[in-house]
């Protein structure tokens, strides 16, 4: 049997898909979430990473422009595939070089519709209560140095109601989220462990 792929997740925020990502991995035999960066030192998904037993790292968005900072962190944990779960900044172009296929994100509508610089979170659920949509969606994408513009990996859609609020939008959307992320990205951990680093 192949050895579990070391998984890195990058988060900014709450942290509700880091801690599905590390539920589920818990218990495959393709990986686990051994490490945890996060941008900011105050939010949610420290403390989930705390108490669901993760190491997790706190490296500003002026570190994360320093390759000698960030990779030994990566390497020390053995990382082997990173997941990009509400994480902010872009990722630098050293990141993407090391670890070519073996960066994802996750984007909370269906691109390329509602995506680029700005959309993220409740700006594009509001974007798309705005533009009347009929439905939505999540996108599982490969990571490039451009903003949501890497190759489109899986999409999941789900129908809206002319009556859904923002916030309904959202609820229907990160449903999807809870409910398929975490098996796309263990086909993808599975599938990188033939392409040696």
């Amino acid at each position: 049997m192949m050895n579990r792929v070391n998984i890195a997740v990058f988060a900014s925020g709450s942290g509700s898909n880091c801690e599905n990502l590390i539920r589920y991995f818990s218990h495959s035999d393709a990986g686990v979430v051994s490490l945890v960066v996060c941008n900011k030192p105050d939010v949610p998904v420290l403390e989930r990473a705390r108490r669901l037993g993760v190491p997790s790292a706190v490296v500003p968005r002026a570190d994360l422009q320093r390759p000698e900072l960030v990779l030994p962190l990566l390497r020390s944990h053995g990382v082997g595939f990173i997941v990009l779960a509400g994480f902010l900044p872009l990722v630098p172009t050293y990141i993407l070089d090391a670890y070519p296929q073996r960066i994802v994100n996750l984007h909370p509508s269906l691109l390329p519709k509602y995506g680029g610089k700005g959309m993220w979170g409740h700006h594009v659920h509001e974007a798309v209560k705005a533009a009347g949509e009929a439905e939505t969606g999540m996108t599982v994408h490969w990571v490039t140095p451009q903003c949501d513009e890497g190759d489109i990996i899986v999409q999941y859609r789900v129908q809206l109601s002319p009556d859904d609020t923002a916030d309904d939008i959202a609820a229907k959307e990160h449903r999807l989220e809870m409910e398929h992320f975490p098996q796309v990205v263990e086909q993808l951990v599975r599938e990188s462990q033939s392409r040696p680093l």
